[in-house]
């Protein structure tokens, strides 16, 4: 929508949404979220600094991170930058990070963090998030395997990793804790547990995949639900020739033909009216800024229940490379 526009046309339109006023969510333990944020997953190595960059001149006070997308320095070299040239101040943006499945030991948890903490440049996170309930071997590769490719997984409850995740906020790593990829019977063991309830339960959600019962669970226990994949993660490696690609789905054409906006605005409205925090992913900075202009419009009640009806369980994510890990969250397809 916006690769036409001259530099100057762009700086222009950059400085509009800068204007724009962001909704935050307030969360259950006070602190607030901005309602939509910049993913990195899967951003090519190289690109992230100046996409980073990109997304707080535009106007993102929300930047998504984690260990395993190993871009940490990448989005910490970004924010050492905008905060020297002025344009924000550390209290201003808002920083997710997560531990990865290779460090829920216990004894493991407080230096992952410190190794995140260091990576960006920080002294602390806004939000830190378990990143997925399967724990797995400790102390060698991210992702750790038999000489077959079979997955080794560790024995370690995430209930006991939720307990060292609150000692962060105690010492002040942290200010809010979280979850990602948790189904309804994981959380309710972490919540029977904790003295911080999470404040977010980030899981993929979009419309082929709308997790309504997880959102309403959720939303019952004061827990706010990040999106990630709010665009059905169209560049995910795995994806196969003849999958089916959101973007193009001609009853998402047909809405945002009809606002005026990009498939991608209205996947990203659809989630903001529906309460949930979207975190699209882009290294193009037209794309950037378009992600982000979806405040100056609203969907209709009937377009926000016709999205919803798209649903058919389409997991772009199912991460099934880990089924047989007896916390695994999707592989008996519990919400």
């Amino acid at each position: 929508m916006f690769s036409c526009l001259a530099a100057g046309s762009f700086s222009f339109f950059c400085s509009y949404l800068l204007k724009m006023s962001v909704p935050n969510v307030t969360l259950n333990n006070g602190k607030t979220m901005p309602v939509v944020g910049l993913g990195t997953w899967g951003s090519p190595k190289g690109e992230v600094t100046q996409a980073v960059k990109d997304a707080i001149d535009i106007g993102y006070r929300h930047i998504d991170c984690a260990h395993v997308y190993q871009n940490e320095e990448e989005v910490g070299e970004a924010l050492s930058v905008k905060i020297k040239e002025g344009v924000i101040k550390r209290e201003d943006v808002f920083i997710t990070s997560k531990l990865w499945n290779t460090f829920h030991r216990t004894d493991l948890v407080r230096p992952a963090c410190e190794k995140t903490l260091k990576n960006l440049g920080l002294q602390y996170l806004d939000l830190y998030l378990i990143h997925w309930p399967m724990a797995y071997q400790e102390d060698g590769e991210l992702f750790p395997s038999d000489a077959d490719g079979k997955t080794l997984y560790s024995e370690v409850d995430y209930v006991d990793t939720w307990k060292e995740m609150e000692k962060l906020v105690e010492a002040g790593l942290c200010k809010s804790i979280g979850i990602s990829n948790f189904n309804k019977s994981q959380i309710e063991r972490v919540l029977q547990a904790a003295k911080i309830p999470p404040v977010t339960n980030q899981i993929e959600c979009h419309p082929y995949l709308n997790q309504k019962k997880l959102m309403e669970y959720c939303k019952s226990k004061n827990i706010v639900i990040t999106a990630y994949s709010p665009l059905g993660s169209p560049n995910r490696p795995w994806a196969k020739p003849g999958d089916p690609v959101l973007l193009d789905d001609p009853k998402i054409i047909a809405i945002a033909t009809k606002y005026g906006k990009t498939p991608a605005q209205i996947l990203i409205r659809w989630q903001v009216e529906r309460g949930n925090i979207p975190i699209p992913k882009s290294v193009t900075k037209s794309r950037i800024a378009s992600n982000f202009d979806v405040f100056s419009f609203e969907l209709t009640k009937d377009d926000i229940d016709t999205i919803d009806s798209f649903d058919c369980n389409g997991r772009f994510v199912p991460i099934t490379s880990a089924y047989g890990h007896k916390y695994h969250p999707f592989e008996n397809d519990e919400y």
